[in-house]
């Protein structure tokens, strides 16, 4: 029972480690990422559709992001989602592809980053807390319904509360790296 409640835990907490790092993958840094418009939804055809089963997505250069679509009727539509997406990127659009110019970011775009990037961390370290209280909440209803004694309650709230540790460690791990990405210049 005290294990169901661990396993739950931790598998959540790692649910929010993953959405953490995906989202992670999207912010920009000094180079072109795929990841900056995999998320990207294009209204085809009436249907919003994930731009990566739109199109080859590549980065040719270093601050560039090619997005070739299979179908050139589509061209139009990524086109108009991307400028609604405000990636402070304009298209270039040729006929059979999109190019992405990707502009140097300055000290200053670097530094607002960098607080998108805290503010992001702050949530994911909330989400992973609320988790923990979550675990917690279960072992101390368990113990009121007698199923568990209080001292396997203390011993499961240690254990979820190592796992709180452990995550938000790795948490801060992730966001030191980004920031070491997005400040290197």
């Amino acid at each position: 029972m005290i294990n169901d409640v661990i396993a739950e835990t931790k598998e959540r907490m790692q649910a929010s480690l993953d959405a953490y790092n995906h989202d992670l993958s999207g912010m920009r840094s000094g180079r072109a990422s795929t990841a900056l418009v995999d998320k990207l939804m294009v209204d085809y055809y009436g249907q919003p559709t994930p731009l990566r089963q739109l199109a080859n997505i590549s980065t040719p250069e270093a601050l560039q992001i090619m997005i070739r679509p299979y179908d050139a009727s589509a061209l139009k539509s990524i086109e108009k989602a991307i400028q609604e997406a405000k990636l402070g990127v304009n298209p270039n659009n040729d006929g059979a592809a999109i190019r992405l110019n990707m502009p140097p970011l300055t000290r200053e775009t670097r530094q607002k980053l960098v607080k998108v990037l805290k503010d992001r961390t702050e949530e994911a370290k909330i989400a992973i807390r609320n988790i923990r209280r979550d675990g917690n909440k279960d072992l101390k209803d368990f113990t009121d319904e007698k199923l568990i004694s209080e001292d396997d309650q203390k011993r499961g709230e240690e254990r979820i509360q190592k796992l709180t540790d452990e995550h938000i460690a790795k948490l801060d791990e992730l966001a030191k790296a980004k920031e070491e990405e997005i400040t290197e210049v």
